[in-house]
């Protein structure tokens, strides 16, 4: 027995991928205009929902407002994009198959048609609710913040030359003269010839001189490197609302259900 529901419960659904994570809310219902059936959803996700994708409903289920889909969050958010035309042509349709790897597979659930949505005049179309002619459709604005990476500057390594003095102690060694004068032995006076002249000793005076050489060495590797610093921003911006009131005498009945 087939499974009916309605569209307009899809449409306000809330998306989960196949693991159960959520992904967003539903955006638009794509309906077949040849059997009346919702053949795609585009799906809100992101920070504050600021992107959207295209999910084809093959194999999902809705149950108590939450669409659980067939594939990974990961793919249905790497979707291709679609031209804001609200219109999906042949060609759409097949890459976003290809993109889910959908080629040839079929839905078995079945919507209900007849009220609340209406197939589109196009060959695929979104979906949009039917409103009574005794009845207003009440807008309003939506705040949709999204975020772009920027270039901020730019940081570079340049490597320069300085000059500076580095004194270093270096102990060194050297040779002075020192006079002995020692007694003489017996075996010195008795060797003593007893003649007189001139005679002169010599000594080599050494001492150590220091060299100083350079050499360049590597010391350290600088390298650039960026880190990621998350914080917070505050948005502000002015929305439009639409409001109703009443003219003339009204008479309480059962509440209208919002459409939004």
């Amino acid at each position: 027995m087939a499974d009916y529901n309605r569209i307009e419960d899809l449409a306000r659904a809330t998306a989960f991928d196949v693991d159960g994570d959520k992904i967003g809310s539903v955006k638009d219902v794509y309906v077949n205009d040849t059997t009346g059936q919702p053949d795609f959803v585009s799906v809100n996700h992101g920070l504050f929902g600021g992107g959207d994708s295209i999910v084809p409903l093959r194999g999902h289920t809705l149950r108590d407002g939450d669409l659980h889909l067939a594939f990974r969050k990961d793919r249905i958010e790497d979707a291709p994009n679609l031209d804001e035309n609200g219109h999906l042509t042949n060609e759409d349709q097949e890459a976003f198959y290809r993109h889910y790897a959908l080629e040839g597979t079929q839905d078995v659930t079945t919507y209900e048609t007849g009220r609340g949505f209406a197939a589109a005049p196009a060959d695929r179309e979104v979906a949009d609710r039917n409103v009574d002619n005794d009845a207003v459709v009440r807008s309003e604005e939506q705040l949709h913040v999204g975020k772009e990476r920027v270039e901020t500057g730019q940081v570079r390594l340049r490597k320069y030359v300085v000059t500076e003095t580095e004194t270093v102690e270096v102990p060194v060694e050297r040779e002075e003269v020192r006079v002995t004068r020692e007694p003489i032995t017996e075996a010195d006076r008795a060797n003593f010839t007893g003649d007189l002249g001139n005679d002169e000793a010599s000594v080599t005076l050494h001492e150590e001189r220091v060299n100083v050489t350079k050499e360049s060495v590597p010391v350290e590797r600088v390298s650039l490197d960026t880190q990621t610093v998350r914080g917070t921003e505050t948005v502000t911006e002015n929305v439009a609302k639409e409001r109703i009131e009443t003219e003339g005498d009204v008479v309480e009945g059962r509440p209208n259900t919002d459409l939004r």
